[in-house]
C-alpha cells in the first residue's frame, strides 16, 4: 500500500497544521537543521515523520531526534535546530541527509507525501512494519512548540514515540544505542537518564579509588541544560571530586550560551564573565556548551594570565594515557591508537601528536571525525572546540575481554582501559563524560592544568566569524584547508599567510550558522591576529558586505 492509502489522511491534517514557510529553503548540514527557532515548526513535523520512515528502513529500531541549537546562543535570533540520531547513536546516514533536505523543502504537505511517496519506492520501505522514535530537547523556549509540531509527525505516520524530556544532546544518544542493544552482547547500558548516571560513576569511581581527591573543579555550564545534569550527577561521586557550578542560569531569556559555555571560551580566549573572581591561579576550570556535548578546559596561572586547554590539548592528554596503557598491557602491536583531527587543530599540536601516534585529518564535522575513528584499534578524536570522545573498535573490546596478562602489572592496564569503555561516552561527544575522562588521568598522572599544558606550546590562534549572506558560496577542498569558491580568494588569502612567520589560515563556510569562519594562527600573537583580521577583511570585502558596517577590526 502507498503513503496516501495508509496515512494520507492524517499526514494531511497535521501537515496542514505546519506549513512550509515559502520563503525559506532548509539544509540539513553538519549539525541537522539550525536556524532561527520559530520557522522551524514544518521542518520538525516532518522529521518526526522522517524519524519514523526511517526506523521502518531499519527493521523498527528506534531512531532519536534531538532538539537543540547546541552552542548557539538563545539570544538576538532564538536560534533551534533537529539532528536525527541513528540506532547506535551516531549520526543520521550520511545519504539521508539529501532526503531530509529534500522532505523539508516540499513546498506544500500534497508535495510532501509524493517526496515520502518517491524515498519510499526507491528504498523499498515496508509502511506497515512498526517504528519506534526517542526524542529530546534542551532549554530553549522554543523548544516546546517544536516538540509539539514533532510529535504531530510521529502521530501522522502512526509511530510509537518516548519523549526523554529536557536533556543533554550525549544523554538522547546515550538512550538510543542503550534501547537499540538492550538484550544484545552490545548491550551499552540501562536506557533511563539515571543509568547514564550509574554507568560512568562506577568507571570513575573504579578508576579513581585509592587516588588522592583532587581540588574542586569549576564548571562553567553555559546557562543550559548541563546545570540540571550536573547537579543529578553530582551526588554519585561526591566522595571522590566536588565540582562547583556556574552559570546555571535556566530563567532568564537570552541567558543561554550568553557570555558563557565552550563556545565563548574557545572563540574570545578569556575566562567568562560569569567565573571572573572564582577561579583561583591554577586552579581547574571547565566550559560547556548549552548541550552539552563540547568541552574547554582552562586555568589562570601564576601570572594571572588565561591559558586554555582546547580539544587539542584534551586530545593529547588522552591519547598519551591510552598508549601508556596499551603499552603497559603488552598490547601495541594488536591495538593500533590513533588520532583524528581537522583543520582546525592548532599546527603544534599536529606535529606534537604526529610523532607518537598516527595522526588523520578530515573535514570538520562529527560524522567525518567518528567515521576515521572507527578506523583504529582505539580512536582519539577531538575538535579544537571540545567536541570529541574515544571509540573502542570491536576488535579491541574482543581482546580486552579474553586477553590474560602475564603480570599484575598488565592485569591492572587491561582493567583500566577496560573501565575507560564504560567511562567514555562512545556514541557522540559528552562534555560530562569527557571531564571526568580528564580527571582520571590527571590523577593517575599528578598533574595540574600546569603540568598538562606544558606538553606543548600552542601556536598563537584567533577565530573570526564573518556574517555573509550566502555561505553555500564558500567550497572547500583538502580537508577544507584550501578553498575552490569563490574564484580567486585563496590565493588573497595566500598572499597574507606568506607574510607571517607559522602562519595558517584557511575559511570555511559555518555548519551550523549562517556564517563564515576564519581560522588563523602565527609564532606570534600580533601576528597572529592581523592575519586573522586581515583575511576576514578579504572575506568581507569578497562578500559584498556594507563599508559602513564594516567591523572595525577587520584590517
Amino acid at each position: 500500500m502507498s503513503v496516501k492509502e495508509l496515512f494520507g489522511e492524517n499526514l494531511s491534517h497535521y501537515g496542514g497544521l505546519h506549513p512550509k514557510p515559502s520563503h525559506i529553503k532548509f539544509q540539513y548540514g553538519t549539525a541537522g537543521f539550525r536556524t532561527v527557532g520559530n520557522t522551524l515548526d514544518s521542518v520538525l513535523f516532518r522529521m518526526g515523520v522522517l524519524a519514523a520512515i526511517r526506523s521502518k528502513r531499519l527493521e523498527s529500531r528506534t531512531i532519536g531526534v534531538m532538539v537543540t541549537a547546541s552552542h548557539n546562543p538563545e539570544a538576538v535570533r532564538n536560534d533551534n535546530g533537529v539532528k536525527l540520531v541513528d540506532p547506535r547513536g551516531e549520526m543520521l546516514e550520511q545519504a539521508w541527509e539529501i532526503y531530509a533536505t529534500q522532505l523539508a523543502n516540499a513546498p506544500t504537505t500534497d508535495d510532501f507525501i509524493d517526496v515520502l511517496q518517491a524515498l519510499v519506492d526507491t528504498l523499498k520501505i515496508d509502511l506497515k512494519r512498526p517504528s519506534h522514535v526517542l526524542y529530546g530537547r534542551d532549554t530553549r523556549p522554543s523548544g516546546p512548540g517544536l516538540i509539539h509540531a514533532l510529535e504531530d509527525g510521529i502521530k501522522a505516520i502512526g509511530a510509537i514515540g518516548r519523549n526523554a524530556g529536557v536533556v543533554t544532546t550525549p544523554v538522547l544518544h546515550y538512550l538510543v544505542r542503550c534501547v537499540n542493544t538492550k538484550g544484545t552482547k552490545e548491550e551499552y547500558g540501562e536506557d533511563s537518564e539515571e543509568g547514564y548516571y550509574r554507568k560512568m560513576a562506577t568507571a570513575f569511581r573504579n578508576l579513581v579509588t585509592g587516588k588522592e581527591k583532587p581540588t574542586p573543579v569549576v564548571v562553567d555550564c553555559a546557562n543550559g541544560v548541563g546545570a540540571t545534569m550536573l547537579s543529578r550527577f553530582a551526588p554519585h561521586v561526591a566522595d571522590l571530586i566536588t565540582f562547583i557550578p556556574m552559570n546555571t542560569d535556566l530563567t532568564t531569556p537570552g541567558a543561554l550560551n550568553y557570555q558563557a559555555g565552550a563556545d565563548y571560551v574557545k572563540t574570545l580566549q578569556r575566562i567568562p564573565p560569569g567565573l571572573q573572581g572564582h577561579v583561583q591561579h591554577g586552579q581547574r576550570a571547565a566550559s560547556f556548551d548549552g548541550d552539552a556535548d563540547r568541552l574547554m578546559y582552562y586555568y589562570v596561572d601564576n601570572q594571572g594570565t588565561f591559558r586554555m586547554l582546547d580539544g587539542d590539548k584534551i586530545a593529547a592528554l588522552v591519547a598519551g594515557f591510552i598508549v601508556e596503557l596499551v603499552k603497559g598491557a603488552a598490547l601495541q602491536d594488536q591495538i593500533e591508537v590513533g588520532i583524528v583531527q581537522t583543520a582546525y587543530a592548532n599546527g603544534a599540536s599536529t606535529k606534537y601528536l604526529s610523532q607518537r601516534v598516527p595522526v588523520k585529518c578530515v573535514p570538520t564535522g562529527v560524522k567525518h571525525l567518528h567515521h576515521a575513528a572507527e578506523g583504529f584499534g582505539i580512536g582519539v578524536y577531538f575538535e579544537a572546540n571540545g567536541h570529541g570522545t574515544v571509540l573502542f573498535s570491536p576488535e579491541t573490546l574482543a581482546l580486552l575481554a579474553v586477553h590474560e596478562p602475564e603480570s599484575p602489572a598488565q592485569q591492572t592496564c587491561i582493567q583500566h582501559l577496560i573501565e575507560l569503555t564504560k567511562l567514555i561516552n562512545q556514541a557522540v561527544g559528552d562534555a560530562l563524560s569527557d571531564m571526568l575522562l580528564v580527571e582520571v588521568i590527571l590523577s593517575h598522572k599528578r598533574y595540574g592544568p600546569l603540568e598538562w599544558d606544558s606538553s606543548y606550546t600552542d601556536l598563537p590562534n584567533r577565530l573570526v566569524k564573518v556574517l555573509v549572506r550566502d555561505k553555500g558560496r564558500y567550497k572547500t577542498t583538502d580537508a577544507e584547508r584550501k578553498l575552490s569558491d569563490p574564484e580567486g580568494l585563496q590565493a588573497r588569502i595566500d598572499e597574507q599567510v606568506q607574510k607571517y612567520e607559522g602562519g595558517r589560515s584557511f575559511v570555511r563556510a559555518s555548519g551550523t550558522e549562517d556564517a563564515v569562519r576564519v581560522y588563523a594562527e602565527a609564532s606570534q600573537r600580533k601576528a597572529c591576529d592581523d592575519l586573522a583580521f586581515k583575511v576576514a577583511g578579504l572575506v568581507y570585502d569578497e562578500a559584498g558586505g556594507s563599508a559602513r558596517n564594516r567591523p572595525l577590526e577587520f584590517l
